[in-house]
């Protein structure tokens, strides 16, 4: 649309089924240090109710035709959406389009909510094997926005003004920061018929977001908790999701821990069962990524599965993978990649999530071909590049008195 309204649609006929996403280009990494969380925030109280509806007639409208609603925040950007049948499209659309566009920000219905993030933040501390991943962005990228919680701190939720939140909320809920993404059993024609008089009035000031690419730094964080485990997290920083060289990463990610049949998994899992759960993971943003093996162990462990994680890192920078292990982990993307395109769901957030990084809707089998050209070198070269273990950060949460030991590993492997 002339005002920065992306539209976006994908007709599945196959179903009965429609998922309409409303995608908010703002996230926790727009936020400054005063109002942390306020992203987060904002989601939650777009449930609270509208001119129109309490906060009860929303969640009990979409419930009553058998239908989801539902929201969440990231670092980079919020989504609403809501799925139904696809005769109950209006409706959806109708609530969704009160909620961003009407809700009332009463002080009263802040306060209580203020009290649920309270209680969502004593949640999270409470899950060591969640929290350990925040506590490793923090560490490897300290200061900067990326490496801050989503959720926000209990001091800032706890000060957070009405008025900060209003003026947040109209400096990004702006029609240029908007993607409206559906799929299912529809007709692109009829949902832009319907999407128009809601989203071509909206008029608002263009939003630049300054990204300022984060420093990563190599250090250490030991969270000390009464757990019967320790949660490891070490890694390294990763690559944004625009660049050239995504796919072989994502390879390099699968062969390490992606899966049940990685070599970390079997290694350090199956052959000497020394943790109960290990597997890595790359987050990709605009301007950077984020690569990261997560472990779950006994304390006494935390040196032998240090040393076994860098020998199976070593040995893919100096001996590279073989032509069969390589095969195998292309078809693991690929397979996942269209057995996820089955959900509806997943296929309104591709659109999405797809234009909102890289300004254009990527086919699937654009990549799988992209997958499917990844060599062994290539493999290698990015290997012996990007996870040199002189670069790897370390979080942990756990029964710790001090870091000693685990600084003691940390040498030894060095």
């Amino acid at each position: 649309m002339e005002n920065g309204v992306t539209i976006l649609t994908e007709a599945i006929t196959h179903v009965r089924s429609v998922v309409l996403g409303i995608w908010v280009n703002v996230g926790s990494r727009d936020e400054s240090t005063a109002v942390a969380g306020i992203s987060h925030f904002i989601e939650h109280l777009m449930f609270k109710g509208t001119g129109r509806r309490t906060a009860r007639d929303i969640a009990e409208a979409l419930d009553a035709v058998g239908g989801q609603l539902n929201a969440f925040t990231t670092k980079e950007y919020t989504c609403y959406y809501a799925r139904v049948l696809d005769e109950h499209f209006d409706l959806a659309l109708d609530i969704l389009q009160d909620m961003l566009f009407h809700s009332r920000f009463a002080a009263g219905d802040i306060d209580r909510e203020r009290n649920v993030i309270l209680e969502e933040i004593k949640m999270y501390e409470d899950a060591p094997d969640e929290l350990v991943h925040d506590v490793f962005a923090t560490t490897i990228w300290q200061g900067h926005e990326l490496g801050r919680p989503v959720i926000g701190t209990a001091e800032v939720i706890c000060r957070l003004s009405r008025e900060e939140i209003l003026d947040y909320y109209r400096r990004h809920y702006q029609p240029q920061n908007l993607v409206v993404a559906v799929a299912g059993n529809i007709d692109h024609d009829r949902v832009v018929e319907k999407l128009r008089p809601i989203f071509e009035p909206l008029r608002g000031e263009r939003v630049t977001r300054k990204l300022v690419r984060p420093v990563p730094q190599r250090q250490i964080t030991c969270r000390a908790k009464d757990t019967e485990q320790v949660h490891l997290c070490v890694g390294v920083p990763g690559l944004p999701l625009n660049h050239e060289r995504i796919y072989v990463f994502q390879v390099v990610n699968t062969i390490l821990g992606g899966g049940i049949s990685s070599r970390l998994f079997q290694e350090i899992r199956e052959q000497r069962g020394l943790v109960y759960s290990i597997y890595s993971y790359h987050s990709s943003y605009h301007d950077a990524g984020l690569f990261c093996i997560y472990a779950g162990l006994s304390k006494e462990n935390v040196p032998a599965v240090m040393d076994l994680i860098f020998k199976e890192i070593r040995d893919i920078q100096q001996n590279g993978v073989k032509s069969e292990e390589l095969h195998r982990a292309k078809e693991q993307i690929i397979g996942n990649l269209w057995l996820s395109l089955e959900s509806v769901s997943t296929r309104m957030s591709r659109l999405a999530k797809s234009q909102l990084y890289l300004g254009k809707v990527v086919p699937p089998e654009e990549i799988v071909d992209r997958v499917k050209k990844v060599s062994v070198e290539d493999v290698r070269e990015l290997a012996r590049e990007m996870l040199n273990p002189e670069s790897f950060a370390i979080a942990t949460v756990g029964p710790w008195e001090d870091c000693s030991t685990l600084e003691a590993a940390v040498k030894k492997i060095a």
